[in-house]
């Protein structure tokens, strides 16, 4: 037999069991009247304070919903010695800014598709995967691929300042490693280390030292260790000096390349939404464009879109756009590369041509890739 206190607070379990189903669900109207039917059992037992906190929060769910913004990470920007060499953002690009190759989109994709689906991976004992490498030329989409990582799942991107963080002093750059590697396990964002051969050059090479080595092996010993729920990404244009040993403790690698003449195109036509380009020769400037990252490629299209601006004119011709990657394809000789080489994917003696698109011309683009 059931005392009358047991079917009472049975009957209130299978109201609350209810109230949570329906809230589940989205069943607006059935979560109201079972907040209702709470409200009067509590207000019956002499609860009157608990019935009327009820009533109000069900009678306020039947108003129009007011607009919000979505739950984000928050975030405060770095103080004291961290603002030094960790720099916090909300960005707010996605993977679809990003002009990619599809397996690299899918990658990305689903990275952050397990991420939000990280209990799911839990309960069969796996684990989302949380370091990322993006290896490849520099202006190739690396850095916006972490942004739009940092957007998608709505996380802060912490970008680590590697010149604040490597200092002369022994001891001083692993002990600010830490500092960044314990916010990584407590504050849940993003962690981009951009260009991050001067901390994961292998070790051995001509220009080690013992501090290099020792900074190093307490950079693999925290990536070894639990980044709880942040996501670690790292870029390089000099894949080929990094450590091995740095390469096995990212879960996952991506080779990014110079873009094709699609992805160039793609490029284009994105940055140049609103001007008359409907006559354009793409093949001529696909083939003009070969070599260049997607980066000089926009910033090119964005040279000839100002001269069209500045001239009372949203028409931009085949002509204007090979001229304007000619200027920008000038900038090529100079300079030097991460390792003191002078860039080898174009001929200075390029420069100047922009009114001939000669076979030649492509010949020694593509020898020299």
């Amino acid at each position: 037999m059931f005392s009358k206190g047991n079917i009472e607070a049975m009957a209130s379990a299978q109201q609350l069991i209810g109230l949570v189903k329906s809230h589940a669900e989205g069943d607006k109207d059935r979560f109201f009247d079972l907040a209702m039917q709470l409200s009067a059992s509590e207000e019956q037992k002499g609860h009157t304070r608990l019935a009327e906190q009820l009533r109000q929060w069900a009678e306020a769910g039947q108003k129009p919903a007011v607009s919000r913004v979505p739950a984000i990470t928050p975030i405060a920007a770095p103080r004291g010695d961290m603002a030094e060499f960790l720099a916090a953002s909300y960005p707010a690009e996605r993977l679809t800014d990003v002009i990619l190759p599809s397996r690299l989109e899918d990658e990305l994709a689903h990275i952050v598709v397990e991420t939000r689906m990280r209990e799911k991976l839990e309960e069969r004992g796996l684990k989302p995967r949380r370091r990322v490498l993006l290896s490849g030329p520099p202006g190739t989409g690396k850095t916006l691929s972490a942004l739009a990582l940092a957007g998608e799942l709505q996380y802060p991107l912490f970008s680590v300042v590697l010149h604040g963080l490597i200092t002369k002093y022994m001891g001083e750059t692993a002990q600010k490693l830490k500092m960044v590697f314990d916010a990584i396990k407590t504050t849940r964002g993003v962690y981009l280390f951009d260009e991050i051969d001067a901390l994961a050059a292998a070790r051995g090479n001509e220009n080690d030292v013992g501090e290099a080595r020792r900074v190093l092996n307490s950079f693999l010993q925290f990536l070894d260790e639990d980044t709880g729920p942040s996501i670690v990404v790292a870029t390089t244009n000099l894949p080929g000096i990094l450590d091995r040993a740095v390469l096995r403790r990212f879960d996952l690698v991506l080779p990014y390349e110079m873009p094709d003449a699609p992805s160039i195109r793609q490029a284009i036509e994105r940055r140049l939404i609103g001007f008359a380009i409907a006559r354009m020769s793409w093949k001529k400037v696909t083939d003009f464009a070969e070599g260049l990252s997607t980066a000089d490629v926009v910033a090119a299209a964005e040279d000839a879109a100002r001269r069209a601006v500045l001239a009372d004119t949203d028409k931009i011709t085949t002509q204007d756009l090979i001229a304007a990657i000619e200027r920008r394809r000038a900038l090529q000789g100079l300079g030097t590369d991460g390792i003191g080489k002078k860039p080898s994917t174009h001929s200075s003696s390029q420069s100047g041509q922009a009114a001939s698109v000669s076979g030649q011309g492509r010949g020694r683009v593509k020898k020299s890739k």
